[in-house]
């Protein structure tokens, strides 16, 4: 992990310097009349590092994980921005003599990003990333006064990108040689800390992409209050790669939030995207001359949205819920406008935005760095609700939103989901009347929040293992982008008719199944699906040219009532844990997942506590699923004979498939060994842990594990199958609970169950509990051996699976030839030779072994490294 943070600290400083050399050389070689590089050329070439700092930004390196992440992200954008202004310029899509209104408010709001980032690198002793910060703000600063003076600045320019190179090279180098030489060869200064040398310095809670996610909304209220500060013209074509820079990389901010398990921040900034995405439209209009209409007063609705969000996110910090208040006043401001960002009072709110931006970015980031915190009124939400009775606060933490069957590495997505349905519900309620299509400002409202955010909370939900939710959020997503696009686009006065019908009908007969499935679900899904129908139906209606006058406002505006109380309920219940708003019952109740029955625990598997609840639902003699090093199981503990005829009866277990016994450690068979073989004993202990299951014999041996009548339905009256699994957490499990029975965690005749989501749902509520841990590591059950005549020197295979028959013979050879060397496993020999001294010769008659097996030796046989690596 050491070596990879290293490679990744490399690429992004090296990145850095690459893209310095680059305007290094563009601004030393290029004169007043011609540049050295071409712009477009100069364009691709900034995208293709700042894609590279991009990847550096998000995977992060050790020691400088969370400020460098940033430094990286951010200079990325400012890059991935000016590269596509220079694009658009190459290209003539915006004229040359405006690359100076294009560049200034981008280079203006990263050149106080810059600055803010060193300033806290600096009073947290980061050298290097002060350096290239300062460095790479002076040079945006000098750029600005090179576009204002022909000529002037440009070598100031130049002077900070050299240095930025000088630095960038010389630690670049010396990480990337540390990696190559495993940390052997090291130029002096360049060594990162190890993981036992870091301070606990840095807030492990915080969301560091929240740092990129104020610096774009630091950029794009630059932009949009430049044109009101007299600095640029108006808002232009050249504008919009800078706001859409911003858009893209606040939904990666949102994605990121997610996979932080920080709901609040990945809807904020799923709203944030939303806006850059509508400015963005707006400015691209002007390249058509048109004149953009806002629908007065729709922006509203996202004020209140807001205000909630805004209000829910004090929980967090009183100065985040105070931070989003700005933006209920900037909604509340374009929805007063009818010209919107073009007007002077959404560009003065976006002024006080840039200046409170610009604060939060430094408070925010010294947080994160800082073992000194600045106050920003954390815990006063907790305070004042603690005090109040009727509402209690449901405990944050990282597992807050798993598991919904199972572990997941996203937080729900429900609440921006639900959010971007009353955006674009309300958004196609505007009246298009005489104007173009174009012109008027539904597009972005329909494609992005209902379309594209649509999608992205699909994919998130997907992740979490909701595949009703991830359906119903790609299949409206779909819907809105296609009927967006048709609608607003200026294509649906030519494509009006049946052709247009038949696709809504399509789309109509896909929802009527998410509306039958959301009978089994609750009644707020019900009233979703079926809202949106009506919707659809408005659509088909539309399309034919008998659409009802009223008809279609009535039902979006239902819809959007509708979303907006799963909005409100979700953001709600995810922070009180009572009272909670209602969401329904199920309309039509089934046993099984969904089926509105109360699913049994499902906890992560690499959670200790988890594996400690597990083990007491099995001591109280519960049946539960557990993840292995093969498929997923279904375990009882074997000294709760009520447990194991509950996993039995589960599985309707047919009489040629028996269950298993498992193991931790050959350690668990000690009290018996000396009814054992030990030839046995010395193979399993060459074998295991591994996914090798033996059948031996049966015997008074088992008596010690307590099954009781639950014997019988484990092996057969002649023998049994035994295992030590190579699984961490089944190891764990085990030495809590003692051995185990076990049996696969599928019906009988079905296929192997390769997921936590499977054991349930087809086992259904009869399961009391599930380690969840994801895919199985392998889709093979184990290889079951024949050990009933070892003793002969011979064994045999029921099933061939994970561990192919070559090593298994492999390791039964080596066992037999120490054996006939006379050798024993020395974790047994002084055992063996005491129980024959205690035991004698009835002992060693009742086990069938032979006395000249006891030989001691001191050699220790070694498990096959091949085995253990193919288990």
């Amino acid at each position: 992990m050491t070596e990879l943070g290293s490679l990744h600290f490399s690429v992004g400083i090296l990145g850095i310097s690459g893209g310095s050399l680059l305007l290094l050389v563009k601004n030393y070689g290029s004169s007043a009349g011609e540049d050295i590089i071409p712009l477009t050329a100069l364009g691709i070439l900034l995208l293709i590092i700042a894609a590279l700092l991009a990847y550096a930004g998000v995977r992060r390196s050790l020691s400088h994980s969370q400020l460098f992440s940033s430094l990286c992200l951010t200079v990325s954008a400012l890059w991935c921005g000016s590269g596509l202004v220079y694009i658009l310029v190459g290209q003539e899509v915006v004229k040359p003599r405006e690359l100076r209104s294009s560049l200034v408010p981008g280079l203006a709001a990263f050149t106080l990003a810059l600055f803010l980032i060193g300033a806290v690198a600096v009073l947290v002793k980061k050298a290097v990333i002060f350096i290239i910060a300062l460095s790479i703000s002076l040079a945006c600063a000098h750029q600005i006064a090179g576009l204002s003076a022909a000529g002037f600045g440009q070598s100031a320019t130049a002077a900070n990108y050299l240095f930025v190179c000088l630095v960038g090279v010389y630690f670049g180098f010396g990480r990337l040689l540390s990696f190559i030489t495993h940390g052997k060869v090291e130029l002096p200064g360049t060594g990162l800390k190890r993981k036992a040398e870091l301070k606990p310095v840095q807030n492990q809670d915080c969301n560091d992409a929240v740092i990129v996610g104020l610096v774009m909304n630091l950029l794009s209220a630059c932009v949009l209050v430049c044109p009101l500060l007299g600095v640029v013209p108006q808002l232009s074509t050249g504008h919009v790669p800078w706001l859409w820079t911003a858009g893209v990389f606040q939904l990666g901010v949102c994605v990121i939030s997610y996979r932080a398990m920080d709901t609040l921040a990945a809807t904020f900034y799923g709203f944030m995207a939303l806006l850059r995405f509508a400015e963005g439209y707006s400015a691209l209009l002007t390249f058509y001359s048109i004149q953009p209409f806002s629908p007065v007063p729709f922006p509203a609705v996202f004020s209140v949205l807001f205000f909630v969000l805004a209000l829910f996110s004090c929980q967090k910090s009183l100065f985040e819920g105070l931070y989003q208040l700005f933006f209920v006043a900037y909604s509340i401001a374009i929805a007063a406008q009818p010209r919107g960002f073009f007007q002077g009072g959404t560009q003065g709110v976006q002024g006080a935005i840039f200046v409170v931006s610009a604060g939060m970015l430094f408070v925010n980031a010294f947080n994160m760095v800082s073992d000194t915190k600045i106050p920003t009124g954390q815990g006063l939400f907790k305070a004042l609700v603690t005090r109040m009775n009727s509402l209690t606060l449901r405990p944050h933490d990282k597992y807050l939103s798993a598991p919904y069957l199972g572990y997941s590495k996203y937080a729900d997505a429900e609440v921006l989901c639900h959010a971007c349905s009353v955006l674009a519900a309300f958004a196609i309620t505007a009246t298009v009347d005489d104007r173009s299509p174009l012109s008027v400002l539904v597009l972005p409202w329909a494609v992005v929040a209902g379309g594209v955010l649509h999608l992205l909370c699909g994919s998130v939900a997907f992740s979490r293992g909701k595949t009703f939710e991830s359906t119903t959020f790609i299949l409206y997503g779909t819907m809105w982008t296609i009927w967006g696009l048709t609608r607003y686009g200026g294509l649906y006065g030519e494509s009006r008719g049946f052709g247009v019908a038949v696709g809504i009908i399509s789309f109509m007969l896909f929802n009527v199944l998410v509306t039958v499935a959301a009978l089994f679900v609750n009644v707020a899904w019900f009233a979703y699906a079926f809202t949106f129908q009506l919707i659809l139906i408005s659509f088909l209606l539309d399309a034919l040219g008998t659409l009802p006058y009223g008809y279609d406002i009535g039902v979006t505006i239902i819809f959007g009532l509708v979303s907006f109380y799963c909005f409100l309920a979700h953001i709600f219940n995810s922070t009180f844990q009572s009272p909670q708003i209602p969401l329904g019952k199920p309309i039509i109740r089934l046993s099984g997942a969904g089926g509105g029955k109360d699913i049994c625990p499902h906890v992560p598997a690499r959670k200790a506590t988890s594996v400690q609840q597990i083990a007491e639902i099995m001591k109280n003699g519960g049946a539960c699923g557990m993840p292995t090093d093969t498929v997923y199981v279904l375990v009882a503990a074997c000294n709760r004979p009520d447990g194991v005829i509950k996993a039995y009866n589960v599985k309707k277990q047919a009489q040629d498939r028996p269950m298993s016994l498992w193991i931790s450690s050959i350690k668990q068979l000690e009290p018996v060994r000396h009814l054992l073989s030990p030839l046995l004993l010395d193979f399993m202990q060459a074998a295991w842990p591994s996914s090798i299951s033996m059948v031996i014999p049966r015997g008074p041996w088992m008596d010690i594990l307590g099954l009781g009548e639950a014997s019988n339905h484990i092996g057969t009256p002649q023998s049994i199958a035994i295992r030590n699994p190579d699984c961490t957490v089944a190891t764990h499990l085990i030495n809590q609970v003692g051995p185990i029975a076990v049996t696969s965690a599928n019906p009988t005749g079905e296929a192997d169950t390769t997921h936590h989501n499977q054991v349930y749902a087809k086992l259904g509520d009869k399961v009391d509990g599930v380690l969840c841990d994801g895919p199985s590591p392998e889709n093979i059950a184990s290889t079951v051996v024949d050990c009933t005549k070892i003793e002969t020197g011979q064994i045999g295979f029921f099933r061939v699976g994970l561990i192919p028959k070559s090593k298994v013979f492999q390791i039964f050879e080596e066992v037999q030839m120490r054996h006939r060397q006379g050798q024993l496993n020395p974790g047994f020999e002084g055992d063996f030779s005491d129980t024959q001294t205690d035991m004698g010769e009835e002992s060693t008659a009742e086990s069938g072994r032979g006395t000249g097996s006891s030989t001691q030796s001191s050699d220790s046989p070694n498990p096959s490294p091949v085995l253990r690596n193919g288990s």
